[in-house]
């Protein structure tokens, strides 16, 4: 079965980023119908105080091409948030509002 599994989720294209005891892995997964998404793991090293090991915990969150749009809007408009203090009026309206487009701003184009 694990083989068939991968088979399902190949691995199209994979980044990291290293942020003190954080990593952050951006993977491009494609299964066989040819859809493909996004998973994006935060992986922190821990150390165990009882036998002096490290160990790391992982968190994930699969990101799907028809979530995009909401998921591109939310993330700016936090990120702003952080840089004015200022909440934009719609930050509650990701899966309701008609907006423009933002992702002209990330480029999540995906060329085999």
């Amino acid at each position: 079965m694990e083989n068939n599994e991968r088979r399902e989720r190949e691995e199209v294209f994979s980044t990291a980023v290293k942020a003190g005891k954080r990593t952050y892995f951006f993977d491009v997964k494609q299964m066989l119908s040819g859809d493909k998404y996004i998973t994006i793991t935060e992986s922190k090293r821990k150390f165990n105080d009882n036998d002096g090991s490290f160990t790391y915990e992982k968190h994930k969150i699969f990101l799907y091409m028809e979530d995009k749009e909401k998921f591109l809007r939310a993330l700016n408009d936090s990120f702003q948030y952080i840089e004015t203090g200022i909440a934009p009026e719609h930050h509650d309206e990701y899966g309701n509002a008609e907006r423009d487009s933002i992702s002209d701003d990330f480029d999540f184009s995906i060329d085999n």
